[in-house]
Formats: structure tokens, sequence, C-alpha cells
């Protein structure tokens, strides 16, 4: 069993991928746009993506650009978790993540040992970023 995370954006996956990208590495894969597809999908969103996937050593998620009509409710009923190696691995990534987003936890050490932070980012995806002390 491989259970995997799905995200869904509002017309701006293309530029989400690419931000993830930069600050994880990997590849985006299987990119299929809305372009040629027999659905009913406005003209001008034809060129985002209906598929798309990130993957690099350690990660795989896939993500698409939900169509215009429907209706998506930013929330906090998920986050993205990472487990590193170190702490500058924390810093480095936390960082990227946290720039034009929200810090909801500061980098800290924990009562489970391990040195962690919270945050959203620039596309409302939850991040939980995590080493072991």
């Amino acid at each position: 069993m491989k259970i995997q995370p799905y995200l869904v954006f509002e017309g701006n996956c293309q530029e989400a991928l690419n931000f993830y990208q930069k600050t994880f590495g990997g590849q985006i894969i299987n990119r299929e746009t809305y372009e040629n597809k027999e659905i009913d999908i406005p003209e001008h969103y034809r060129g985002k993506l209906q598929h798309a996937e990130l993957k690099g050593e350690g990660f795989h998620f896939m993500g698409y650009d939900a169509s215009p009509d429907t209706p998506l409710t930013s929330g906090s009923t998920i986050q993205m978790s990472i487990d590193l190696n170190s702490r500058e691995e924390v810093n480095k990534i936390f960082d990227k993540l946290s720039n034009s987003g929200i810090v909801h936890t500061p980098l800290q050490e924990t009562s489970w040992k391990a040195y962690y932070g919270r945050c959203s980012d620039q596309f409302n995806i939850n991040w939980m970023i995590n080493c072991k002390l």
C-alpha cells in the first residue's frame, strides 16, 4: 500500500510545484493540462494543470488546479509533515516554506525530543517540519 498526498490549487498549481521543486528538489512529472480535454472547463483555464506530480528522493506528491466552479475552502484538517536529519536542514526548509507564508509554531526544541516548527506557505498549504535531537 502507498498513501500519497494530492494537493488542490485555485489556478496556481504550476507556480506552487515550481516553488516546491526549488525548495525540495526533484522533478515535475506526468504534467497534464486541461487542453484538449472533453470536459466543461472555461477556455481561459485550459492551460491550467489537470494533474502533475513532484517526485524526488524521499517524497512524491501530486497536485492539480480545481475547475473554477469547484468550491475550495482553505482549512487546517491536513498537515504535510517532513522529517529531516539535521537542524540545518530544518532551518533551510522552514525558512523557504514560511517566507511569504505564516509561522504558526516557531522552530524550537520539543517535549518529544525534536527540533520542530509549523507554518503555512504562500499557497496556504500547512507544513510540520521536524528532526529528532
